[in-house]
């Protein structure tokens, strides 16, 4: 997953929305999202290769739907080919019974392990950030205040151009209390950002012009899949999928 924006606790009914793209190699395979059939209660998007995922919730019954979310952090010069999957991230929290506390409490130790990443997770009345880069609130995991939040390939709320853009796009739409599509339309955007707005994350310019936008589009690498999560107060949980590549 290479964007997120979400709302946590802003409207009292859905403690929790949010709008997300997945970007990756077209070649990699993957499954779209769907109850897994060895843990049902999960409805999740699937990496093929690895087995894990960017983004999920839970379905189970007499108790609050779960949610879970990664990103990677971008910073080639410190990549290990060799590193686990971070997707397994995602997966184990969703198919486990912890609390997002008592998972964050058991990764951290081996957290920097992985390549960079960054974890977003929680229920309807808790959500946390953790990363294993950046400061101590980021490794021991943040309990996030109600707001709109954006994350993309850096640190939570990083200034990148497509984060700024689409947080302030995301508010306006909830303001409005617009539908579903409304915000898949937000993810389709395939506008650059100017190069002096540009962040340097130590790839060639012409590759971070066109990772510049919200959907991404290449011949080998892009946006594959667009996601609108919703985690109500009083209700199921709720997922749709948008399969673009």
């Amino acid at each position: 997953m290479c964007l997120i924006v979400f709302a946590w606790k802003v409207n009292p009914h859905v403690p929790l929305i949010a709008a997300a793209n997945r970007d990756e190699f077209y070649e990699r395979a993957t499954a779209p999202a769907a109850n897994w059939p060895e843990h049902p209660h999960v409805y999740a998007g699937r990496d093929l290769q690895a087995g894990g995922s960017w983004m999920g919730i839970t379905q189970a019954q007499g108790g609050p739907s779960r949610f879970a979310a990664i990103t990677n952090i971008r910073c080639p010069r410190e990549h290990r080919a060799d590193a686990p999957s971070r997707g397994a991230l995602v997966a184990d929290f969703l198919a486990g019974s912890m609390s997002a506390e008592e998972y964050i409490a058991q990764i951290r130790p081996g957290a920097d392990a992985y390549n960079g990443f960054n974890l977003v997770l929680g229920d309807r009345d808790t959500l946390i950030w953790f990363s294993n880069r950046g400061d101590d609130d980021a490794r021991n995991g943040q309990p996030l205040a109600p707001g709109i939040y954006g994350l993309s390939n850096a640190l939570l709320d990083a200034p990148w151009p497509k984060v700024l853009k689409t947080k302030a796009q995301f508010a306006s739409l909830m303001c409005l209390g617009a539908p579903d599509d409304a915000y898949f339309e937000m993810l389709a955007d395939t506008t650059r950002a100017p190069d002096f707005r540009l962040p340097d994350t130590g790839v060639p310019l012409d590759l971070e012009r066109v990772l510049s936008a919200v959907c991404i589009e290449t011949p080998g690498y892009g946006t594959r899949t667009s996601t609108v999560v919703k985690l109500h107060a009083d209700g199921p949980g709720e997922l749709h999928e948008l399969l673009i590549q």
